[in-house]
């Protein structure tokens, strides 16, 4: 499988009332779910700008 093949299976934004996908992107970025879901009201459901606000 080559990058573009497997960054379409990663999605491109969070449901972040989905618990499963909450909690795996949480861990993915070492922080509370309660981070993530402050995070996503802050910048949005976009996973490449929440990743971007936590490095930052």
């Amino acid at each position: 499988m080559d990058t573009a093949q497997l960054q379409s299976l990663v999605p491109t934004h969070i449901d972040i009332n989905d618990r499963a996908a909450r909690a795996a992107l949480a861990a993915r970025l070492g922080v509370t779910e309660e981070r993530l879901r402050k995070t996503v009201r802050l910048v949005g459901s976009r996973v490449r700008t929440i990743e971007a606000h936590h490095q930052a």
